[in-house]
């Protein structure tokens, strides 16, 4: 191609035969690079070039930010990678670049993986297993202790599950995880978004890391409780089910289940009344996830539109013998399904969800994609 095409300080992909690469124009000099980005095949061509703290140039992968020095291909200092390198010539002012890389492109090998029971999904479930696994979404001032009621009825849940059903129980307050939010890379392109959740393969120590774990690998059972927030669940639910797309995600890529043979059920608590509406969202999005329901698969407690006088709530809930009946046999009831599910074959579980074949097929003249992406 012509060198007028790439101006200085500019990059592009473009396709050798059928083999795409990344061809960048800085500091005078043309270089050339494989363009699937070696961590989930991003599109460098479209990537962002940028000088590091070593005083030299790097392209930043456009989907998760893995980064390449522009004419080694190596990563910054401390990492391993190797991206493929191609030569150039500049010959009556058009470049052109070789047919197969000098250099060839080098994923690295750790040693050591913090997410390898995430990506080979070490189940920790059995036949056997009851395990149940509370998560609670209000979100408050632990400096100014108070009564959070749907965290009350969580509490006891817990209790009755480990009492009367000999379950084992994890408690989780997502307020205590800070964890990131769901930076969007759905949105850039369906399969950046890669399970484990590429935040969790930035930073294993992040948040949500430990609750892939507990939803995913240990759970039998997942009992969600939330305040009603202005209609809807709280913030904090909604912040953890945007981490969740990377479960989902996984049917829509490669038709495969990550919740098997699971029951979730919920507890929903506020002042004044929106709880089928909470309770509809809540269904919904955990049945996209895969997981099952008892009958009667909510709690709700509200004392309606005109009950204003909050500081007599907590009171009357503590109260309520509704309460103290209707969780137990919240309980109850999902204990009983889960036993049940347990004995169904979920190895071989396809879903009636949109899979990405089918949304390529939809469209004209759709073109193989680009190895590594």
């Amino acid at each position: 191609m012509p060198v007028a095409d790439l101006p200085e300080g500019s990059h592009k992909r473009v396709v050798l035969g059928k083999k795409p690469i990344a061809l960048f124009h800085y500091d005078g000099a043309v270089t050339a690079l494989g363009n699937a980005c070696l961590h989930k095949g991003g599109d460098l061509g479209l990537g962002f070039v940028r000088k590091l703290d070593d005083g030299e140039l790097y392209v930043a992968c456009p989907w998760h930010g893995w980064q390449y020095h522009l004419r080694t291909g190596k990563a910054p200092h401390g990492f391993e990678d190797q991206q493929s390198v191609y030569e150039i010539k500049i010959e009556d002012g058009h470049i052109f670049v070789s047919e197969e890389p000098v250099t060839r492109a080098r994923k690295a090998s750790h040693k050591d993986d913090p997410l390898a029971d995430l990506r080979k999904l070490e189940y920790q479930t059995t036949p056997d297993s009851l395990n149940i696994l509370g998560i609670s979404s209000s979100n408050m001032n632990d400096e100014l202790p108070r009564v959070s009621t749907s965290d009350s009825a969580l509490r006891s849940a817990l209790e009755i599950a480990a009492a009367e059903h000999g379950a084992a129980t994890r408690y989780v307050e997502l307020r205590k995880l800070l964890f990131r939010h769901c930076e969007g890379y759905y949105s850039r392109h369906e399969s950046a978004c890669t399970w484990p959740c590429s935040i969790s393969e930035m930073n294993p120590d992040d948040g949500m890391t430990e609750l892939y774990r507990s939803i995913v690998l240990w759970a039998d059972v997942v009992i969600l409780a939330t305040p009603i927030r202005w209609g809807n669940a709280s913030s904090l639910y909604y912040k953890m089910a945007e981490r969740l797309n990377c479960v989902q995600n996984q049917i829509t890529l490669f038709d495969k289940v990550l919740i098997r043979n699971k029951v979730a059920s919920f507890i929903i608590t506020g002042g004044q009344d929106n709880i089928q509406q909470v309770a509809g969202q809540l269904t919904t999005f955990f049945t996209d996830l895969g997981f099952m329901f008892p009958p009667f698969n909510f709690v709700g407690w509200s004392r309606g539109w005109t009950a204003e006088d909050m500081e007599e709530n907590t009171v009357v809930f503590q109260r309520s013998r509704y309460i103290k009946r209707s969780v137990k046999e919240l309980v109850k009831n999902s204990v009983m399904l889960v036993q049940q599910v347990k004995g169904m074959d979920c190895s071989n579980l396809h879903t009636p969800k949109p899979s990405i074949r089918e949304a390529r097929s939809m469209r004209a003249g759709q073109t193989t994609r680009e190895e590594g992406s």
